[in-house]
C-alpha cells in the first residue's frame, strides 16, 4: 500500500524556519510529482507548492515565493519544502501528496491520488 508520511512540524516564532519531509513507504517517488498543500482551520485547503518528477518543474503559491523552496531527494526516497520568514498566517496543517508521471500542472486544483496525514505548523510568538 501506498503510504506518505509528512514530519518536520512544529512551533516556530514568526520569521523562524522550518523544513518539512515528505517520506514514502510501499514505493519509490522517482516517478512521482509531489504537492504540497495546507489547510488552516475554517479555511479550504490551499496549493503551496509542487514539484515535478525529475525535480526541475517547481510551482508556487504566491504567497510563499521567495520563502518556501522545494526539493526533492531521490536517492532519500524524500521531498522536502524549505520554509523560511515564517508568519503567522504560515499556520495550518500541511499535507503532502502524490501522483505518477504528473508534471505539477495546475497543481493547486489536481485530483492527487495519494495523501500524508499532515504535520502541524505553527507560527507564534
Amino acid at each position: 500500500q501506498l503510504q506518505l508520511v509528512e514530519s518536520g512540524g512544529g512551533l516556530v516564532q514568526p520569521g523562524g524556519s522550518l523544513r518539512l519531509s515528505c517520506g514514502a513507504s510501499g514505493f519509490t517517488l522517482d516517478f512521482y510529482a509531489i504537492g504540497w498543500f495546507r489547510q488552516a482551520p475554517g479555511k479550504k485547503r490551499e496549493g503551496v507548492s509542487c514539484i515535478g518528477s525529475s525535480g526541475s518543474k517547481t510551482n508556487y503559491a504566491d504567497s510563499v515565493k521567495g520563502r518556501f523552496t522545494i526539493s526533492r531527494d531521490n536517492a532519500k526516497n524524500t521531498v522536502y519544502l524549505q520554509m523560511n520568514s515564517l508568519k503567522p498566517e504560515d499556520t495550518a496543517v500541511y499535507y503532502c501528496a502524490a501522483d505518477w508521471g504528473y508534471y505539477c500542472l495546475d497543481y493547486e486544483i489536481y485530483d492527487f491520488p495519494y495523501w500524508g496525514q499532515g504535520t502541524q505548523v505553527t507560527v507564534s510568538s
